[in-house]
């Protein structure tokens, strides 16, 4: 089987987790700058054999688009062309960075460790890559 990944979208830096070849888990990648991100996808893509990427979906509480959706509809416009063999879905990310924050505390991460830049852009693009393989 291919892996499936999924990518937590952010303007600064962007957090990356991907499944085992039996799409049964997901795990995080390291966290990668933005502006950086298109390469690293090629790059593991090349590596990998990934049949789908899973870009997460910022929305408001109301259900409509967040701010953050005029960033993110660029990138997955350049990622269909860079990649056109790899089907990409989009993903409901509504609190996974708050979750991702709580599973730090409670894990017993150390203030300064959650304070770490990308480490909860990580947690969250594992959370919402677990959920989407949940909701199959």
């Amino acid at each position: 089987m291919s892996r499936i990944l999924a990518i937590d979208y952010g303007r600064k830096r962007c957090g990356i987790a991907v499944t085992d070849t039996l799409q049964i888990c997901a795990n995080g990648l390291p966290t990668t700058p933005t502006h950086l991100l298109m390469r690293f996808i090629k790059d593991y893509c090349g590596k990998e054999d990934v049949e789908l990427i899973i870009v997460g979906q910022p929305k408001q509480l109301d259900g409509s688009p967040s701010e953050s959706e005029k960033y993110i509809s660029p990138f997955i416009r350049n990622l269909k062309k860079e990649l056109p063999a790899i089907r990409i879905e989009r993903f409901d990310e509504r609190f996974t960075s708050t979750i991702a924050h709580r599973e730090m505390i409670a894990a017993g991460f150390r203030k300064s460790q959650r304070q770490e830049k990308g480490r909860a852009d990580e947690m969250a693009a594992v959370l919402i890559l677990t959920e989407y393989l949940q909701s199959r």
